[in-house]
């Protein structure tokens, strides 16, 4: 299994289009992630954590799911560095393979150290374009498949139609 823990901040601040949305509305910006967050679940196949630091929201810690990707807002005084670095040694065994989304280098060179594989912000923002890219196609396949439009018909071809179907003449 693999696991993407995210720091949320630091790609929301990384980000071009998500920087723009923090600086109108922050809580939209954590939303867009999230909802970006799921997207990449469901095409990667990846279980995805995405932690906030709680100096943006002040108050005991919270975990919830949002989009079935599950997000953490740390408890106060603790960084969204550190409950990754937790995380990482908590949730990492033989069969689990931990990928942390972050640039910052500090971070980076500590998840490095419990075995986890990092993944810059820029990084992230690539494979994530790179799989919407990939949804597109696959939308625009399923909607190729189907036919295009319904051809209206009068009732009393429809009965006629109705009738060849059952085997009636």
């Amino acid at each position: 299994m693999d696991i993407l823990l995210v720091d949320g901040y630091n790609i929301i601040g990384a980000w071009p289009d998500l920087r723009v949305l923090k600086e109108r509305d922050l809580p939209a910006a954590r939303d867009r992630l999230i909802e970006k967050m799921a997207e990449y679940q469901a095409f990667s196949g990846y279980r995805v954590i995405v932690v906030f630091d709680a100096h943006y929201v002040k108050g005991t810690e919270k975990k919830y799911k949002n989009h079935k990707v599950e997000v953490i807002f740390t408890k106060e005084n603790e960084s969204a560095d550190e409950r990754i670095e937790k995380m990482a040694i908590s949730l990492s065994n033989r069969k689990t393979q931990i990928h942390v989304a972050t640039s910052d280098f500090t971070e980076q060179w500590a998840i490095f150290g419990q075995g986890a594989l990092r993944k810059s912000a820029r990084e992230l923002l690539i494979e994530m374009n790179t799989i919407e890219k990939g949804i597109e196609k696959r939308v625009k396949k399923i909607q190729e498949k189907r036919p295009s439009t319904k051809l209206p018909i009068s009732e009393e071809m429809a009965e006629i139609f109705e009738k060849w179907r059952r085997g009636q003449r």
